[in-house]
């Protein structure tokens, strides 16, 4: 697993901040930046683009994920809660 990433920079979030929408609408496009930023860890795991993961991929990687912070505790993997 790599090392835990930021998925939103200080500047995404700033961006965000000053767009004309509303919190709802933040909430949701930080979320879609934090999204693909992911699915570029998670597709580079498995060696494919993100075009080309499917979603038993994605799933396997949260279960793996999941068991790694069972095993190893919170602070391991790649997730940052």
């Amino acid at each position: 697993m790599s090392a835990p990433e930021q998925y939103l920079s200080q500047e995404e979030s700033a961006d965000v901040d000053a767009a004309l929408l509303s919190s709802p609408e933040k909430f949701l496009t930080r979320l879609t930046i934090s999204s693909q930023r992911l699915l570029q860890i998670i597709a580079q795991n498995y060696q494919v683009s993100v075009e080309q993961l499917t979603h038993h991929q994605i799933i396997q990687w949260f279960e793996n994920e999941s068991k790694i912070k069972r095993e190893q505790g919170q602070d391991a993997g790649t997730l940052r809660w």
